[in-house]
């Protein structure tokens, strides 16, 4: 078995080398001669469908002043890297780009000025982009020490998860004892930690949206689960005449105004996500324009007659365009605390090879996991089950064959 093992890692070596060669002189010039400095990377070629992503070949980082350089074990997943796959994103980025905002591993290198740190630390991070391969270099004041018994698959779910529902519950809503909250995709990774983070105050009461087949497993971490389907406003009201406190919407669309008229006097109703404007393998106007078509028109002088708040969060944001990174900090030093303390527990749904990569965003699309997907930077891919020369798109449609993108079409399968 070892054998064979090393086999196959051999073949996926060769396979990265064939067909990475192009996007890494595109991504990152022509290597210089004798230059072994070499590493894995998830590759964005161009916006839009799965083809577009593929791992490639780049020339490893090196730490700037301020910086640290990271060994990664670990990379989390989010539902924002679909929606920067599509350049479905405010100002995207030029590609090709290396995706992923969030990663945990080892410093291997320390730039100038940078203290509090050594070589050998176990830390995770977020990153500017760029987090999807086998080294990364970030800011200082965007890494973080990994508790002794968190591995790092954990932390590589830990960061942009539970920074993001702390943030909305206790600095945008204030969420204090006897209160209730509405959390759609509760069974995804926010979704889960702030299940985690409202059983750490008293008598809270969380309503939760999700998959019919999710609420077996998830069923213990809500107080009330409806199918993300369902009428869940009336079923809300029927349970709670006057509606919830807090409102945490990722989906948007139909959902704003849903949402709103949950809201009790005083309540708050925030936005942190718009999943629903992803519909399909590529970027449709035609879908993104229906769904920002049934988001609710907000009524200023309404949101004042019923005492409401109305609210946005944007973790990336705030970190890479507001300079918070301080503020983050502190949020973070009180996660790990409650860490330590077992009251929170990042969930992990799944491990994925880089190689991966491609189901385990079809994976997300299809909101299958139950809590956070993981690429494992160690981990083998699994072998190939068929040789397919098409690729499924997320919409369930065999996806154009555009000229230049017939490489790599093999289907891998589906990990559990």
């Amino acid at each position: 078995m070892a054998k064979e093992g090393a086999e196959k890692a051999d073949e996926t070596e060769q396979m990265i080398e064939k067909e990475g060669g192009k996007e890494a002189a595109e991504g990152s010039g022509s290597l210089r001669a004798g230059d072994t400095k070499e590493m894995r990377a998830v590759l964005l070629s161009g916006f839009g469908g799965l083809n577009k992503i593929r791992v490639s070949k780049k020339v490893m980082p090196e730490p700037q002043e301020g910086e640290l350089k990271i060994r990664v074990k670990a990379c989390g997943l989010n539902f924002i890297d679909l929606m920067v796959r599509q350049g479905n994103i405010d100002n995207p980025p030029k590609t090709p780009l290396v995706p992923g905002f969030e990663c945990s591993g080892i410093i291997e290198a320390l730039g100038d000025s940078v203290a509090g740190f050594e070589i050998g630390d176990r830390v995770m991070a977020f990153v500017n982009y760029n987090a999807w391969a086998e080294v990364v270099c970030t800011p200082v004041e965007f890494v973080y020490r990994i508790p002794d018994d968190m591995s790092f698959s954990e932390a590589a779910a830990f960061p942009m998860n539970f920074v993001t529902a702390y943030m909305m519950l206790f600095e945008v809503a204030n969420l204090r004892e006897g209160m209730s909250v509405l959390v759609h995709s509760a069974g995804g990774g926010v979704g889960q930690a702030v299940a985690q983070l409202c059983s750490t105050i008293p008598n809270v009461t969380v309503f939760g949206t999700a998959s019919s087949f999710k609420h077996e497993a998830i069923k213990d971490s809500v107080t009330h689960l409806f199918d993300r389907n369902a009428d869940y406003v009336q079923e809300v009201k029927r349970i709670s005449a006057e509606g919830v406190d807090i409102v945490l919407d990722c989906l948007c669309g139909e959902n704003t105004g849903k949402g709103l008229s949950l809201l009790k006097p005083l309540g708050t109703y925030i936005l942190y996500g718009s999943s629903n404007m992803v519909t399909g393998e590529t970027k449709s106007f035609f879908s993104f324009a229906k769904s920002w078509w049934q988001v609710e028109k907000v009524n200023p002088i309404k949101l004042y007659e019923e005492n409401k708040v109305i609210a946005g969060f944007s973790l990336l944001n705030l970190l890479f365009k507001q300079g918070r990174s301080g503020l983050i900090k502190g949020i973070m030093d009180k996660l790990i605390t409650l860490y330590n303390e077992k009251k929170i527990k990042p969930l992990v749904d799944s491990l994925w090879a880089l190689e991966e990569v491609k189901e385990a965003m079809q994976r997300i699309h299809d909101r299958g996991n139950i809590g956070k997907l993981i690429l494992d930077i160690e981990k083998a891919p699994t072998p190939l089950m068929a040789n397919d020369s098409t690729e499924t798109s997320e919409a369930g449609e065999e996806e154009e064959d555009h000229e230049g993108d017939n490489e790599n079409k093999e289907r891998m399968p589906f990990i559990q």
